[in-house]
C-alpha cells in the first residue's frame, strides 16, 4: 500500500527512529511502511496520522490505493 508516511517525515525533519518512537513502533517497522513491504494496522496508520495532523485516508492514499486495486481486479476478473 502507498502511503505519505516517508515525504511527511521527511518535511518533518524527523528521523525513521523518532517517528518510531512517536508511535511507539520498531524503525524497522516504520523503514517496512516507507518502502510498501508492510501495510499498518488501523491503530498505527490512526497514530502516524495524528503525528502528521492528517486523516487516515489522507496519509495511506486510500482513495488511490482503491482506484488502483479496482483497475487490477478489472483487469483480471
Amino acid at each position: 500500500m502507498k502511503t505519505k508516511v516517508k515525504e511527511l517525515r521527511i518535511a518533518a525533519k524527523m528521523t525513521q527512529q523518532q517517528l518510531a518512537d512517536l508511535v511507539h513502533v520498531s524503525s524497522r517497522t516504520i523503514i517496512s511502511i516507507e518502502n510498501g513491504q508492510y501495510n499498518p494496522s488501523l491503530m498505527l496508520a490512526y497514530r502516524l496520522a495524528e503525528v502528521f495532523g492528517l486523516t487516515i485516508e489522507e496519509l495511506c492514499c486510500l482513495k488511490e490505493n482503491k482506484e488502483m486495486e479496482d483497475k487490477r481486479q478489472n483487469e483480471n476478473p
